[in-house]
């Protein structure tokens, strides 16, 4: 690998500054100024509909498997329609559009119309409606923004969610299958509304202040909060993208992308990215798990992207693929310009696969790459545009942001300033108070490292979430972030996620969500066995073991080498917090919630596995 050629494609030119302050810490920023933006994503959606009026922005499966595409110039028509109709229902920032179905044309729609005129909408994670067992968090979210219409793509499946926590006098739209009990309305009959002038002054009307969603983040106990998301903040991250990502003023994108949009990688990043260069965005309905990857495989074998995003997860999944589906392998590769992840720690052998392939498919490799971000900052803020031989680089602030790195115990926390930082939580000034500092940065809560240490041009490390790390028994302090990372990669896939345990232990300890076909494999000839009796049988368990004491023979101490590891009993909880809206875990959660099986870890029970 070491020979192969990186792919040329043009990207940003920083030129990084920063002063080190007497209180030991640091801020870093870019000397070359943010560019001009818009006022309103909308204004993008508004030119290509006059530029490329018939060029496709979105494009979604149909019932008969073809792509149904919807033009700019359609697009920008509906969302007229649209936002007409939410105008004489009186909707506003305080009555907003809430979303409950997942990612579709109508969805952005409904989405786009609202923020046209000025309304807010807020996309809710299906699970909250659709997983829940409680609907509690999905109250709580009514309760904080009060919509005053919900939009279901189809009713039915939705109907016990909204009888449970939406107010009898909110109406519900959907495309199909009407809920019943109370106002139901057509989408398409709200897509006849003539636009008047109204429709234009509201446009009009709207500016950088306006808030044009609400993004909820989960924390580690209590409800989602209400993440409030300006104009200013979405259209200065895309000039903040544009600048990194320079290629895309040259060619219009085309993505092919699953992520979810009440999530701010793809409902922000993502979604606006396409509108912003008057590219297309294919919606993928598949997911990265072993039932869902066949869809994404499918989307993928027949339209080929030129910037694609995924989780770890996602991408081990297509390496596998692509080992043996030539067809897939050249569509991916063949116009891609960049390789993103995000959302995990990308195992080394995923990164060297990714290389391997794309040398093997074009005799040159993709810019893989990461940075770092959050709900609160629109979400792009530092990003990694240098080449590495590992994963994990974030790299350096984008332009416009200013990163403030201050001394906690013997880790550096990250904070942020910049014009894509959120003004705080909906109807919540205490927490948003205690987001930011007294200087005005918000408190990211990660941790960062130097890649080199004293020089910002490098770029930095993840260090971990400042909140989840803890100290052993000896006072030495554990990076939960870093080394759930390396652990998951040195058990080689057999484990998809970790939550570390140890707080006031002698040892480190591990709780494992297994990846059940990877461990069948170990087993061969034993279909008929129950998901408990592979974790139990002794070939798996002699594996894990082996590849645990691996880990520990090349940890550096106490705090970096896990001695012992538990299979979760049942799958992290939605409803209790712990797993976030993009399938995350939430290691304090899971942590708090499962302290009996904490103790089985740190007990003699047989089938805890331990480092030998």
């Amino acid at each position: 690998m070491a020979g192969a050629k990186l792919r040329a494609i043009r990207l940003w030119s920083p030129r990084l500054k920063w002063q080190e302050r007497p209180d030991g810490s640091m801020v870093v920023w870019r000397e070359d100024p943010l560019g001009a933006y818009p006022d309103k994503i909308n204004e993008r959606l508004a030119h290509w509909a006059r530029v490329a009026p018939d060029r496709t922005w979105m494009a979604a499966r149909a019932a008969d498997g073809s792509w149904r595409e919807v033009t700019y110039a359609q697009a920008l028509d509906a969302v007229r329609r649209l936002g007409q109709a939410f105008l004489d229902r009186g909707l506003s920032i305080e009555r907003p559009v809430m979303i409950l179905s997942g990612n579709s044309i109508e969805h952005a729609l409904v989405a786009l119309g609202a923020q046209h005129v000025g309304i807010a909408s807020a996309a809710i994670s299906p699970a909250y409606a659709l997983v829940s067992g409680d609907f509690n968090k999905l109250g709580d979210i009514c309760r904080q923004i009060t919509p005053g219409l919900v939009y279901a793509e189809s009713g039915t499946p939705f109907q016990k969610a909204i009888d449970a926590v939406v107010p009898a006098d909110v109406p519900v739209v959907s495309l199909r299958d009407p809920v019943a009990g109370r106002e139901a309305i057509a989408l398409d009959d709200l897509l006849k509304t003539e636009p008047t002038p109204s429709v234009d002054a509201a446009f009009d009307a709207v500016g950088p202040d306006t808030v044009a969603k609400f993004l909820f983040t989960s924390g580690t106990t209590g409800s989602p909060k209400a993440v409030i998301q300006t104009q200013r903040m979405m259209c200065a991250n895309m000039e903040m993208v544009a600048d990194c990502y320079a290629f895309l003023r040259d060619e219009p994108p085309v993505v092919v992308d699953w992520a979810p949009w009440n999530h701010t990688a793809s409902g922000n990043k993502v979604f606006n990215l396409v509108i912003y260069h008057g590219g297309t965005f294919y919606i993928d309905e598949g997911k990265p798990t072993p039932k869902g990857i066949a869809e994404t495989i499918r989307n993928l074998r027949e339209v080929s992207p030129t910037w694609y995003f995924n989780v770890p997860a996602g991408f081990e999944m297509l390496v596998h693929a692509m080992e043996s589906d030539e067809t897939l392998r050249q569509s991916f590769f063949r116009r891609v310009k960049l390789l993103l992840y995000a959302g995990a720690g990308m195992a080394q052998h995923t990164w060297d696969d990714l290389n391997r392939l794309a040398e093997q498919t074009l005799g040159e490799r993709i810019l893989l790459a990461t940075g770092l971000g959050s709900t609160e900052t629109a979400p792009f803020s530092l990003f990694c545009t240098d080449e590495q031989e590992h994963p994990g680089n974030v790299g350096i602030p984008s332009q416009g942001i200013t990163l403030k790195l201050v001394p906690v115990g013997d880790k550096l926390e990250a904070r942020l300033k910049g014009p894509n930082i959120t003004p705080g939580y909906w109807r919540n000034p205490a927490l948003t108070e205690a987001a930011f500092d007294e200087e005005g940065f918000y408190k990211i809560g990660d941790a960062l490292r130097f890649a080199v240490p004293g020089d910002p041009t490098k770029g930095f490390f993840f260090d971990g979430r400042i909140a989840e790390n803890f100290k052993l028994q000896t006072g030495t302090w554990v990076a939960v972030g870093t080394l759930r990372a390396k652990l998951v990669n040195q058990l080689g896939g057999l484990a998809r996620d970790a939550v570390i345990a140890g707080e006031n232990q002698e040892e480190l300890g591990a709780l494992l969500l297994p990846v059940m076909p990877a461990l069948r494999a170990l087993v061969p000839g034993e279909a008929d066995l129950d998901d408990d009796a592979v974790l139990a049988h002794p070939a798996v368990r002699a594996e894990l073991e082996k590849r645990l004491s691996e880990h520990a023979r090349q940890a550096t101490g106490s705090a970096t080498r896990v001695m012992r590891a538990l299979f979760l009993d049942e799958e992290p909880s939605l409803d209790k917090g712990e797993i976030t809206d993009k399938g995350s875990i939430n290691q304090r959660a899971v942590l708090n919630h499962r302290k009996a099986l904490v103790e089985t870890l740190y007990s003699d029970d047989p089938r805890v596995l331990h480092a030998r």
